[in-house]
């Protein structure tokens, strides 16, 4: 074969590659993936992370340590989730696991003093974990922040921000949840 001939054959190549790339669906992106584990909400219903969460896609608000409720809260406020139907949503606390099934209650027991709503219970899925081990499964860069993630029943991460509400950020996850603003 000549230059020109290699030169065609290898840009066509290429051209045939990028338009694979191009076709494929955005969604099979996956950033991540929830890690699968039994858990029990607030309100004392099994679940089975990731199969049993609320929707096809779901917003989960993940956070690590208490200091950054706020974080979540506002995601909670900045997007109106309590008043707008939809969005399907939960709060992953990430605690790590004291070892004992004593300890595991004691953890629970403080969440309970804490979010006393019932609508409140139902959304909060405690998962009791390595935190680190967490964040590198799904795909989050540390723990040091919250992170609302948008989930499938599959456990895959198809969309992540790290840190407190932000319409920009909050623009990203509305769309890859499919919802309008």
């Amino acid at each position: 074969m000549n230059r020109i001939t290699t030169t065609c054959l290898w840009i066509a190549v290429a051209a045939i590659g990028v338009g694979f790339a191009m076709l494929h669906p955005t969604e099979s992106r996956v950033m991540g993936q929830l890690p699968a584990q039994a858990t029990q909400s607030l309100s004392r219903a099994p679940v089975m992370l990731p199969q049993d969460l609320p929707s096809d896609r779901t917003l989960a608000l993940v956070t690590f340590n208490r200091d950054q409720r706020s974080q979540a809260d506002s995601w909670i406020e900045g997007l109106n989730l309590k008043n707008d139907s939809s969005i399907s949503w939960v709060r992953i606390p990430v605690l790590n696991d004291p070892g004992t099934s004593e300890g595991r209650s004691d953890a629970k027991n403080r969440l309970l003093e804490r979010y006393t709503a019932e609508a409140e219970r139902t959304r909060m899925l405690p998962m009791f974990m390595d935190k680190a081990a967490f964040a590198r499964s799904t795909g989050l860069t540390g723990i040091e922040q919250s992170y609302a993630v948008v989930l499938n029943r599959q456990g895959d991460v198809l969309a992540r921000v790290e840190g407190p509400f932000d319409a920009t950020k909050a623009q990203t996850l509305r769309e890859t949840l499919g919802v309008a603003k």
